[in-house]
């Protein structure tokens, strides 16, 4: 680490987008590797903005402070730039925004109507709400949701659609993720790498899981398409 890598805290903060007091507090947590010290003056290198990084990725997903602290943790002591900005790249939410945390009043504001138990519990089953406290955790894609609630469909039917949709995309992704590791990862970190191969594997993976989700989707416009086929076809 060169000197013109070195941050301060603020620098730091400035870098990542978070609050100095923020930065410091995680710091403290042990969150983030020691600092360099210059007098009185600590300074901070790629190294720390990694860890940093990595610590919103998880928290992006939902990881309590006590889940993170857990997961830092276990990373090995002579983890690298390159390693930690892999792991964090594994961890980037597939989708745009975080989930957010609303009240019933926010939730019916956006609904346009009075939701009732019956619809929050629709929404939950869709995967769409879960509690949080006294209020509620929203998911990016509640408006889909929202939408489903004002169709003329029975309750049911919409709840049966979604466990499906949730059965068969959770056991999709426990496959690709796997065949990931295996194909993937597993080869590239039985040899050592060089930066610049680092950071080629970090641009890729999100270019990946952007062709996957299109895939997926045309994969069961395909097979949609096929069984309107074979139905016509009887």
């Amino acid at each position: 680490m060169t000197e013109e890598d070195l941050l301060t805290v603020d620098e730091l903060a400035a870098a990542v987008g978070l609050t100095v007091r923020t930065t410091r507090y995680y710091a403290g947590l042990g969150l983030l590797p020691a600092p360099v010290r210059r007098g009185r003056v600590a300074y901070y290198g790629p190294l720390h903005r990694a860890y940093l990084e990595l610590v919103r990725a998880l928290q992006d997903h939902g990881f309590t402070l006590q889940a993170v602290e857990r997961y830092v943790a276990s990373l090995p002591d002579d983890a690298t730039v390159e390693d930690i900005a892999l792991q964090r790249t594994m961890l980037t939410s597939w989708t745009s925004s975080p989930a957010r945390e609303v009240t019933k009043r926010e939730l019916e504001a956006e609904a346009g109507r009075k939701l009732s138990a019956t619809d929050l519990d629709l929404l939950v089953r869709l995967g769409l709400l879960t509690r949080h406290g006294r209020g509620w955790r929203a998911m990016p894609n509640l408006r889909i949701g929202l939408e489903l609630l004002d169709l003329d469909i029975a309750p049911e039917g919409i709840g049966a659609a979604g466990d499906a949709i949730t059965r068969h995309m959770d056991a999709l992704a426990d496959e690709l993720t796997e065949i990931l590791r295996a194909e993937v990862l597993a080869p590239y970190r039985r040899d050592a790498h060089t930066p610049e191969e680092a950071a080629r594997l970090e641009a890729t993976l999100p270019l990946l899981r952007r062709l996957t989700l299109e895939a997926v989707v045309a994969g069961f416009q395909r097979a949609a398409n096929a069984v309107i086929t074979r139905s016509l076809a009887r």
